[in-house]
């Protein structure tokens, strides 16, 4: 089975006034087709740090990475990233907006989505209103 990623010697240095902060340091792993792979550890270990490097979201501090085919990357942020002065519908909506896509028929699949996930009565709601986990479904 041939490797679909080749991760070699990443590293993620932050700097701040106090000096450097090693986040990632030597990591090294390749997947494999067919592979399914989870990233564990601690709090503040550089799990996202690491996954924010591979979607090309970061840039790393040294190492390198390849995908050996076309892939897509996706993950849930830990930060949702709403914005608080818009509900949750518009909240939902706005990707569709700035890509000028937001049609009626698109508002009511976005809906229909806010429905399926146990979201339909909060449409109009702010995020500061929902719990965690419900913020994470919205985003």
């Amino acid at each position: 089975m041939s490797n679909i990623l080749e991760v070699k010697n990443i590293k993620k240095i932050y700097h701040d006034k106090s000096g450097e902060i090693p986040a990632l340091s030597n990591i090294s792993f390749d997947v494999k087709e067919h592979e399914f792979v989870s990233i564990v550890g601690p709090s503040g270990c550089g799990k996202s740090t690491l996954l924010s490097i591979l979607a090309n979201l970061e840039n790393s501090s040294g190492g390198s990475f390849h995908f050996n085919k076309k892939v897509t990357i996706g993950y849930m942020l830990q930060d949702d990233s709403l914005f608080s002065w818009r509900t949750i519908l518009d909240n939902c909506l706005i990707g569709l907006e700035i890509t000028h896509q937001l049609t009626e028929d698109n508002k009511n699949y976005v809906i229909n989505l806010l429905k399926t996930y146990g979201l339909g009565e909060f449409m109009d709601k702010y995020p500061a209103s929902l719990s965690g986990g419900m913020r994470q479904r919205v985003g």
